[in-house]
This record gives C-alpha cells, structure tokens and sequence, in this order.
C-alpha cells in the first residue's frame, strides 16, 4: 500500500486519540492490555516468558542455533509510554527474530501506574542478563517513538550504572524531547496524520510523573552523548518529532557520536513498522545495518584477530 493512501486512514482512526485533553486521558485510565506474541510468531520461532523485577521481557529468537556471539537487540515499544505492545510490534520483531537476531523485549511499566524512574531499574537486569551472554558488541538497542526515546535515555545512563554500551543504537521516529516546545514542531504537526501535541502532553506529564520535562531521563535530547555508540535515526517529513530529531542529529554529531540520518520524503511517524514501500525499504536497511555490525563484532571476538 503507498504511503499516501494509509495517511486518511491514520488521520481518521489515529489523530482523534490525541488530539483532545479528554480522549488522552481516557487512553491514559484505559487497561493496559499487551498484545502476547502471536500464535503465527510462536509457531515459526522460539518464544520464551520471564520476568524481571516484577514486569515481562520476552525473548524471541530463531529456532536454529547461530554461532557465537548470538547477536541480540534489546527492543523497547512505542505507545507514548501509555499504551502497550501492538501486533505491529510483534510483525516487526518477527523480522528480526527471521534474520537471526535474537530479541529481548522488555515490557516496561506504563504510565500513570508506572514511570520513567521504575524502568531503569527494570532495563538495568535485563541488560545484565544479556551482557552475561555476549558482548556489549553484539547487542543493538532498538525502540520506535517512545520506546525510541527510552532506548537513548537508558544508553546515556549507562556510563552511571558502570556498564558498557551497546554496539548500535536503532531508533524509529524517537520521541525524544516530551517538552515539545520547539516552534517548528507547529508546521510539521498540522501534516501529520497521527500525532498531536494536545494529548501527548497529558502523556508526558504522566511518564515525568512530577520530574521536569526537560530532565535528560524524560528527554534524552537534553542528556549527554558522549560515549555513545553509532546511531541510526529513522523519520519521516510527515511525523512530529521530526524537527526535533534533526536537533537530536545534531546534537549527537557534536558530541561525537556517529550517526545515520535516514528520511523518508512524506514519511509518517514509526513508518518503518508499517506495510508501506517507504517501511520495508527502511527495515531492510535496519538488517543490513545489523548484518555489518554483527560481521565487525564477530571479527573482533575471533581468535585470529585478537593474536594479530
């Protein structure tokens, strides 16, 4: 399906959710519900239910052994930190579990039961129990919207919790300042199709949960980059936080950190999940990315290159 016959559709069915105060706190008192693995991903993968500090982590993974080092993504879901993991979350995992990658996905606590202070704790283990079975080398953190957001605020904590970063962080139209007060935000909004700030604020409110919106933890655009490893951002021109991921490019190239800006013309927001030419184009290149970083990691990890 084309890009622009999907945007009536969003428009019609998505933008209502947070264009107005009233039906955002609706979705913010809604039951959280979280979509399991499908039974198709079950049937075709290895699925595997733990949990960790009191909330879910999944592991989806191929279901023939890979060599060592396994190669792990760490993927965290967006649903502006109210609303739990979709179908098309699972489809886009299910790729990855398809190329050979086994995925972590942690269900963190949703907003307003939960926060952004409950999910360090929570990503911390997670991430321990990976590093205990490869090397930070092999391991891409991944997220789209808010869980973009979560990805990078948790990487920038990790020099503080002394642990390494990952070997790649992939984020998918990140939400990454939840002040959302930049004035080019206005033009970009007025074409999207699915946001709008009216109700995202309520959402913010509630995952800062009385901290300020622009502390790093709640807005990683405000937090430190350095140390942090190469990055691949992926928007559209047609997805709100698009101005302030062009800021986020910016702001990561000044502090070293090498980043892959990756923009689809008309894009609307987390299209790479979606079944749209722009989508698959965008995960295919989410592989080959993953695919080079997987073949560099395994380099290093051979004996051979460690005696030369």
């Amino acid at each position: 399906m084309p890009m622009r016959l999907l945007v009536p559709y969003l428009r019609l069915t998505r933008k209502p959710l947070t264009a107005t105060v009233r039906r955002a706190r609706q979705r913010l008192a809604a039951d959280k519900h979280p979509a399991p693995p499908p039974r198709r991903l079950r049937g075709r993968y290895g699925v595997q239910e733990r949990t960790v500090n009191g909330f879910t982590c999944w592991s989806v993974f191929p279901r023939t052994p890979r060599p060592s080092p396994a190669p792990v993504v760490m993927y965290l879901h967006g649903g502006a930190y109210t609303s739990p993991i979709t179908g098309w979350h699972w489809r886009f995992i299910a790729r990855l579990a398809a190329a050979g990658y086994r995925v972590e996905v942690p269900l963190y606590g949703l907003a307003p039961k939960f926060n952004h202070r409950d999910a360090t704790p929570f990503l911390t283990a997670v991430y321990r129990k990976i590093l205990s079975e490869c090397p930070p080398g092999a391991v891409a953190f991944m997220g789209d919207s808010s869980g973009g957001g979560l990805a990078l605020a948790f990487a920038q904590q990790l020099a503080g919790l002394s642990l390494p970063p990952p070997g790649r962080l992939v984020l998918l139209s990140p939400w990454v300042d939840l002040a959302m007060q930049n004035p080019e935000l206005a033009e970009v909004e007025a074409r999207d199709p699915w946001l709008s700030r009216t109700g995202l604020r309520v959402s913010a409110e509630a995952w800062a949960a009385g901290d300020p919106l622009n502390d790093p933890r709640v807005s990683p655009l405000n937090g430190s980059f350095s140390g942090l490893p190469a990055t691949e951002l992926f928007s559209g021109t047609s997805d709100l936080p698009y101005p302030d991921i062009l800021r986020l490019e910016k702001a990561m190239l000044a502090g070293g950190c090498r980043v892959n800006l990756h923009i689809a013309e008309g894009g609307v927001h987390v299209y790479p999940l979606l079944p749209v030419p722009e989508g698959r184009a965008a995960r295919n290149r989410i592989l080959a990315v993953l695919g080079r970083a997987r073949r560099t990691c395994l380099r290093s990890e051979s004996p051979d290159e460690e005696h030369r």
